[in-house]
């Protein structure tokens, strides 16, 4: 199963996050099947692909809770 994940990158206390889509029994390190965009929660700041994302949930991709 597919799904939406937001994956952790940047340093200790100054965290980015990526959006990927992956397999969910995938763990976040390592090869994801796509890049869809960006999140910074320490500056509110955000890119995503948002043709890419609805491409991807209507192919049956879940979204994480997060």
């Amino acid at each position: 199963m597919l799904t939406l994940k937001l994956q952790r990158t940047g340093k200790k206390h100054q965290a980015m996050f990526r959006l990927v889509v992956g397999e969910k029994r995938s763990k976040l390190v390592g090869k994801q099947l796509e890049y869809l965009g960006w999140y910074n929660p320490n500056r509110h700041l955000h890119q995503f692909k948002q043709e890419r994302v609805l491409y991807w949930l209507k192919q049956g991709a879940q979204k994480t809770d997060t």
